[in-house]
């Protein structure tokens, strides 16, 4: 087989596989066999770019990132559902639609919480993809809907024109696997998957909608050119046969069966992979719905039943403080067992010092808990008439239960955080950041093996890395004599990393690339900022009085002295470098924009600022050159407006030069 024919089996059998893991849950090929074939078709394709179609296996892994979504008319439109909150308004629904078409039959599925789209097909080819907006206009994501593995991207005997609607969510699995993930990088977590949902796929650069791992469960036909049905039932069919993930769904004849369904959906919500908000009670006939038609904001063919939050009271037994990946600490109700939403329920968080205070909430007490959003415990308030005599206010503790340094409110006043730069409750995301390509850029020391390094007792502190031995190193799991000897090299080489980024590396709070950066240009070396005093740190541009005390704090703690000590004897530079004399940026500023073929967009920001310019992500009347690449958008057109000059990467090379 020649290569180019070895490009379509390769295409097709991987198709194969794509449907059978993400659609039918049914593996054929290994995660090993899947992943080397994929590489090959890379490979492949890399050689006869002409042969790469956008219905290919690979143009999945999210591709340029846009500057802004653009806005789709909707052929149809995604009209939204009147709500019922009980079986009483259900029945009302019933004997409404009765008395237009007295025989009728319904389809009932689960409501998913996530977000609606519309997907659309011409010739069997995936073109386009909306989110709802307002039901007739939203916005163009079709870059980020690629990413979904689930949507099939051709449809074999598709009819010239089709339209589908679905709801794009973020599998259970895959949104706390995404929060641990986020916790350990020290950012916000999201609050629920449809958050998660929302965020990722409304997101401009589709590498990261890719690597959010979305999935979509398709529940109606908004279009089909030259194809007739004759029910609901028959779309989803339909809609089956052609390589979509279909929603689960029930068919009945009465309305006491449909609240059957509704009640038995209930029941079995935690066995779903996705979140629901309800369930939705559908007419089946597509006839009998053009009967009913809608009203001017819902169809009167459907429901959408709410699920009423369970609320159940329990004794709270003792109050715990966990502390963080991020030093936060966090304070945990223990309950007696309480079965809620299908789930037997022993813990709830209690947020922070403020929600304790403000609710009044004591060891002893009875507490209404709930599960907000089907998903997270949560207690509600105090039964204050059960109240057992001799009960005392709770106040978080003064210093770190698990490292014993002190702790600290954050400026905003809703999180105590402990302040140890060693505590263990941290370590992971302290290695992590310490590691990371803006600190001191030890290359392939991801989080897997952070997490290895930690779990074997080999590292207690940032310090500790560069005292591995590769011996050592290659005993752990997935580590190989070659991983090894690369890792102890990578950490070997950071110790010639410029100061700014040592700086960086310690996680200061409020201390970010910028400060770090600004910091070691002042003081030129650790000693020198280790004994700088509050009017020192204040004098320096871009330095507060809030980061500079966090400076002060940090340097004069036990476990910070420990760690910086530990860096010196294992030879770490703490000088930074000199200054260069290529200032010819000074005291101008560049905002960069579209894709740029010879630096990524960091890499050029770095150059510009080791010329002593400025970059920015937005362009203003500041802005002193816009440097326009590859599908520049609304900078550009900004930069125009204004009437800044723009350079090309050709243009901007050169003024370096």
């Amino acid at each position: 087989m020649d290569e180019r024919s070895k490009i379509q089996s390769l295409r097709e059998e991987l198709e194969r596989a794509g449907y059978q893991y993400y659609v039918k849950d049914d593996p054929i090929l290994s995660d090993y066999d899947y992943d080397h074939k994929m590489r090959r078709l890379e490979e492949l394709e890399a050689r006869y770019p002409d042969m790469v179609t956008p219905d290919s296996p690979t143009q999945r892994v999210g591709g340029q990132a846009l500057e802004s979504f653009s806005q789709v008319q909707h052929k149809v439109p995604l009209e939204s559902l009147q709500d019922v909150f009980d079986f009483d308004e259900l029945r009302a629904f019933d004997q409404r639609v009765r008395g237009v078409t007295p025989d009728v039959d319904y389809v009932v599925e689960p409501k998913v919480d996530g977000l609606s789209v519309a997907l659309e097909y011409v010739n069997g080819q995936f073109v386009r993809g909306a989110t709802r907006g307002d039901g007739r206009v939203g916005e163009d994501v079709t870059e980020n809907l690629r990413t979904i593995r689930s949507i099939p991207l051709r449809i074999p005997g598709a009819p010239p024109s089709l339209i589908v609607r679905g709801e794009v969510f973020m599998p259970k699995k895959v949104f706390h696997s995404l929060n641990e993930e986020r916790e350990r990088r020290g950012e916000a977590l999201f609050a629920n998957p449809r958050n998660a949902a929302a965020g990722s796929l409304r997101q401009l650069d589709p590498k990261v909608a890719a690597a959010r791992r979305l999935d979509i469960l398709v529940f109606n036909v908004q279009w089909a050119e030259e194809v007739s049905f004759q029910t609901h039932l028959e779309t989803l069919e339909y809609l089956e046969q052609k390589g979509f993930k279909v929603i689960p769904h029930y068919s009945c004849d009465e309305i006491s069966k449909a609240t059957a369904y509704v009640d038995q959906i209930g029941e079995q919500r935690e066995q779903f992979s996705f979140d629901i908000d309800g369930a939705v009670v559908k007419v089946n006939s597509l006839s009998d719905r053009a009967k009913l038609g809608s009203t001017a904001k819902f169809p009167r063919w459907a429901a959408a039943y709410k699920y009423p939050p369970e609320i159940k009271p329990s004794r709270l037994t003792d109050i715990v403080v966990q502390v963080g990946r991020t030093g936060v600490l966090t304070p945990k109700a223990v309950l007696e067992p309480v079965r809620l939403a299908g789930t037997t329920v022993t813990g709830a968080t209690l947020h922070n010092q403020d929600f304790i205070s403000e609710k009044d909430i004591r060891i002893g007490d009875t507490v209404l808990v709930r599960k907000a959003g089907e998903i997270i415990p949560e207690v509600l308030s105090v039964v204050m008439d059960k109240r057992p005599e001799g009960t005392q206010p709770y106040y978080l503790p003064q210093v770190c239960p698990v490292c014993g340094a002190p702790v600290e409110r954050d400026e905003d006043g809703a999180h105590v955080r402990c302040t140890g730069a060693e505590c263990p409750a941290q370590l992971l995301r302290t290695l992590a950041h310490f590691a990371s390509r803006d600190a001191m850029d030890i290359d392939g020391l991801g989080i897997a093996v952070v997490e290895n390094l930690v779990n074997a007792g080999l590292v207690k502190t940032p310090g500790d890395l560069y005292f591995l031995k590769a011996e050592e190193v290659e005993k752990l799991e997935r580590m190989g004599k070659r991983s090894a000897q690369n890792l102890i090299q990578a950490i070997e080489r950071s110790k010639e990393q410029d100061l700014s980024r040592l700086i960086y590396a310690f996680g200061i709070r409020q201390v970010g690339q910028k400060a770090g950066k600004i910091l070691a240009q002042h003081f030129h070396s650790l000693e020198a900022l280790e004994q700088a005093t509050m009017e020192d740190l204040v004098a320096v541009d871009d330095i507060g009085e809030i980061t500079a005390q966090s400076i002060l704090e940090w340097m004069r703690s036990p476990q910070s002295q420990h760690l910086m000590a530990r860096l010196r004897e294992a030879g770490v530079n703490t000088q930074a470098a000199e200054q260069g004399e290529d200032l010819r940026f000074a005291g101008m500023t560049f905002v960069l924009t579209g894709g740029l073929e010879r630096f990524t967009r960091d890499q050029a920001a770095e150059l510009i600022e080791q010329r002593g310019g400025k970059a920015s992500g937005s362009v203003s009347k500041k802005t002193t050159y816009v440097v326009a690449g590859e599908g520049a958008g609304s900078k550009l057109r900004k930069a125009q407006e204004l009437g800044i000059p723009v350079l090309t990467e050709e243009e901007f090379v050169k003024m370096m030069e």
